[in-house]
């Protein structure tokens, strides 16, 4: 009976101090896109349907703190940014600044039937 009561308070005190050393910075990098807390500037809609996007092109421009929501109404779809590092899950909108121009495709990266190779875009970051 002691040795689970010790084994239980010091399992307790490690997620207690695991929990303490936590972050409170609301951002990440990675692939040279910030995802972050901050409010955005602007705002994009890319809408999946079965095997295309509503727009070959979506633009904004660098540094600018952009929410990109995707929707998706007739199933499920996903995007994928591989030169970013970045995907973007349907009906959860990511707030990211971009600090690199460029050009990026993406792609659906959820398999959604047979046309969904088809589905490419580009984002540009001016």
């Amino acid at each position: 009976m002691k040795k689970s009561l010790v084994l239980m308070l010091m399992l307790a005190a490690t997620v207690f101090l695991l929990a303490a050393c936590g972050s409170t910075n609301n951002s990440s990098k990675k692939g040279g896109v910030e995802v972050t807390g901050e409010a955005a500037t602007k705002e994009i809609v890319i809408t999946a349907t079965r095997y295309k996007f509503d727009q070959p092109v979506y633009k904004i421009k660098k540094g600018e703190v952009t929410k990109i929501t995707l929707d998706s109404p007739d199933g499920i779809h996903g995007i994928i940014i591989p030169d970013l590092d970045q995907t973007i899950d349907a009906d959860k909108p990511t707030v990211v600044k971009i600090d690199k121009a460029g050009e990026y495709e993406f792609k659906c990266s959820i398999m959604c039937g047979t046309g969904h190779s088809k589905m490419v875009a580009k984002l540009v970051v001016e």
